[in-house]
């Protein structure tokens, strides 16, 4: 393992436990300002998550959005690949696709303009660590490639970290939304 792997690895795993202890606390209300953040872009093509583990969940924003616009969640469809996206609605029928993430029981796919990008931990600069697939790197950089893709990183406040370990390969992030701030980076090329 390189130094920059084993320090991706450190900070991952102190990120994991900050947001397990947010998460712990069930606090009401986290998607609330990041549904004022969509509530910008009525009707825009959005992806959301339906949340693993121990991530904030946006699943109030996503079916405040789906009553405006098209909404998806990402699908996994192998390593090394860009992830697609399956239109889901509130209610939708589900199947449980890799890593334990569910996903519409039926694939439609659509390609989102806005992409709600879970995390494991954030800093100011608009750094994102993820989980280490890179999945969500090869996406925004494909989506990126053909239009303006906003990537909104949603996260407790408690994921913050004072900087993080990047590569060139990693996207950054355009905002994050936390459960008590908006914190915006601007547009990303």
């Amino acid at each position: 393992m390189n130094d920059l792997a084993e320090v991706k690895a450190a900070a991952r795993k102190a990120a994991f436990a900050r947001r397990a202890e947010a998460h712990a606390a069930r606090l009401p209300g986290v998607a609330a300002l990041l549904s004022g953040v969509l509530a910008g872009y009525r009707g825009v093509a959005v992806s959301g998550y339906l949340p693993i583990r121990s991530e904030i969940d946006p699943r109030a924003a996503m079916e405040e959005a789906a009553a405006h616009g098209p909404v998806a969640v990402p699908v996994i469809m192998g390593a090394g690949v860009p992830l697609r996206f399956s239109r889901w609605v509130p209610g939708c029928a589900l199947r449980e696709g890799p890593f334990g993430a569910m996903v519409p029981e039926i694939d439609d796919f659509i390609e989102p303009e806005i992409l709600i990008v879970p995390l494991v931990a954030f800093d100011r600069s608009g750094g994102r660590l993820g989980y280490g697939g890179g999945f969500y790197d090869r996406t925004l950089e494909m989506l990126r490639a053909r239009r303006a893709t906003l990537a909104i990183g949603f996260a407790y406040g408690a994921q913050e970290s004072g900087g993080l370990p990047l590569e060139p390969t990693d996207q950054l992030l355009d905002m994050v939304v936390t459960e008590a701030e908006v914190i915006a980076f601007g547009p990303r090329a």
